[in-house]
């Protein structure tokens, strides 16, 4: 008895489908028009959440070099930039040398991160440098971390101050008017240095279009003294990263004569860092979803307006079926799955065009960037998920129309012209 009510459930549902399916080809261009507002929707929702996520996951794995057991130290700044570019109270030696000697902390890191004057071949340039530390466990620590690579020439060794090496977008492009190679020379704020090697590319922007450089060398070249603007510090036990950073903010504050909570200067580990930025990701990616959906919202509107016109313009139709034995349910079955069609088969269209938008974006900004900072990720879920809310959209739209053609009366219905 179950068996044969499931299988005339099944076939009712089965004939309902091509009912609608027949409906909507019937008014091809009302169809087009209507699911405009929903693919449009659903194709900026996937297209902004893919490239979110897909960022996400690329400036995830790019700190992710930096391990779990590491912190990074650098000054609180007033305006957005590299750090210490707009820290009132930067940090200096004596700070490394604290930092150092914290309880827990194996080695540290400096680096500076400057913005430069470029010359080369008669014309000037405005550049990022950066440098390594002058000393060998600090540099093969960062080298380590951020896995540089040599492609052409070599690494500077240490002491030497008139040599560099550069991003690979130098060697790549013509950044400074032409692809630069081992042996060119330029100038830095009209200090003459040379190119000694060329970095394999990283795919971080920020690396591949920086120039390196010893620390002291910078130093000399900018006449800067003692000033640092960022310091990692590798802790000697994963387990104790927390405590290490407590102590590290307790030294500081102590050397710097700052109160708690009042702190000049930003402690984090590498996992915070991470938890910061995928929150600040999160944020503007939904900002920029809850803009789209005010079309999936008009797109809802059309539906809800297609399906109000179809039941005045079937009002006989609704009649004849009612007169032939329909019930109240089937005509609202029919209707509800008629407006879900006209969503899920919009939603469709926009997942297409969401992924074909998103591939091209990543495209675009490869071949711009040399990077794949920007990359699209189409989880399961967001596939899923944008089909499901395509189709939700679209039955609840309909839903109203739907209960109003159930109804009606067959009499009434069969006597409206």
């Amino acid at each position: 008895m179950y068996k044969i009510m499931a299988s005339k459930l099944n076939r009712r549902i089965k004939e309902y489908f091509m009912l609608a399916v027949a409906n909507l080809f019937h008014r091809k261009l009302r169809s087009w028009l209507t699911m405009i507002g929903i693919f449009i929707g659903i194709a900026a929702v996937v297209s902004l959440i893919s490239l979110g996520q897909g960022m996400k996951d690329a400036i995830f794995s790019q700190f992710s070099a930096l391990g779990s057991d590491n912190i990074i130290i650098q000054a609180k700044q007033a305006t957005f930039g590299p750090p210490g570019s707009s820290a009132a109270n930067p940090l200096t030696k004596d700070d490394r040398n604290i930092i150092k000697k914290s309880r827990g902390v194996e080695l540290v890191a400096t680096r500076l991160i400057k913005a430069v004057q470029l010359d080369f071949d008669k014309k000037t340039f405005f550049r990022y440098a950066a440098t390594f530390p002058d000393d060998s466990d600090g540099r093969n620590f960062l080298i380590e971390r951020f896995k540089f690579k040599i492609e052409k020439g070599r690494f500077i060794e240490i002491g030497e101050k008139n040599k560099i090496i550069v991003g690979q977008n130098y060697a790549a492009e013509p950044v400074l008017d032409r692809e630069l190679r081992v042996g060119d020379k330029l100038s830095i704020n009209k200090k003459e240095v040379e190119i000694v090697g060329i970095l394999a590319k990283t795919g971080n922007p920020q690396y591949d279009r920086t120039i390196f450089l010893n620390e002291e060398a910078l130093r000399e070249i900018i006449n800067l003294e003692d000033r640092i603007d960022i310091i990692i510090a590798k802790t000697s036990n994963e387990e104790d990263v927390e405590q290490v950073v407590e102590t590290i903010k307790k030294n500081l504050r102590n050397h710097r004569n700052v109160e708690k909570d009042k702190e000049d200067f930003e402690v984090q580990t590498s996992q915070q860092l991470i938890s910061s930025l995928g929150t600040i990701l999160t944020i503007v990616t939904a900002v920029l979803v809850g803009i789209a959906m005010i079309s999936i919202i008009v797109g809802g509107v059309g539906i809800t307006n297609t399906m109000y016109t179809a039941v005045l313009e079937r009002t006989k139709e609704i009649g004849i079926m009612k007169a032939i034995g329909a019930r109240n349910s089937d005509v609202l079955l029919i209707f509800l799955m008629e407006s879900g069609l006209l969503g899920i088969v919009g939603g469709i269209i926009g997942v297409c065009l969401g992924i074909a938008l998103s591939k091209t974006v990543e495209i675009i900004a490869a071949n711009a960037l040399g990077s794949e900072l920007i990359k699209a990720s189409f989880p399961p879920v967001l596939i899923i998920g944008a089909l499901l809310f395509s189709f939700l959209v679209g039955a609840i739209s309909g839903t109203s129309p739907a209960i109003q053609a159930a109804k009606l009366k067959p009499v009434d219905a069969l006597n409206q012209e």
